[in-house]
């Protein structure tokens, strides 16, 4: 368990580039890029491979067969779709908290995405 009398604050980095560095840590986020948003209200467009949304997203939209996207919702998150139509989120039973802060996994596969909460 974390000792919250001994905690180092983030003062020099970003959250999302701290997240970023402790997942590029991990041999399977190796091929890990930063992704950029299409526009300043936070709406991505994800390829094929490993991605970190670069900013909080309000909207994803798939564009290739699969990915995987970590990323932080934003305090508007509206949630993914796949090439620009809706598409199937798998129920296990994780519900996105547009936190601001908190870090998921988005996996697009056999169109489907499955949503995990990243950490503790």
């Amino acid at each position: 368990m974390i000792n919250t009398d001994r905690i180092v604050p983030i003062t020099k980095e970003d959250l999302i580039s701290m997240y970023g560095l402790i997942l590029l840590q991990a041999s399977a986020n190796s091929g890990m890029t930063a992704l950029q948003a299409d526009n300043v209200e936070g709406d991505f467009s994800c390829g094929t491979g490993i991605h970190l949304a670069a900013e909080p997203v309000k909207t994803c939209d798939f564009t290739g067969a699969s990915g995987t996207l970590y990323f932080v919702p934003a305090f508007d998150y509206v949630g993914f779709t796949k090439s620009g139509a809706a598409v199937t989120v798998a129920d296990n039973d994780v519900v996105v908290d547009p936190d601001g802060h908190t870090l998921y996994k988005a996996v697009l596969s056999s169109g489907t995405v499955t949503i995990t909460k990243a950490g503790f």
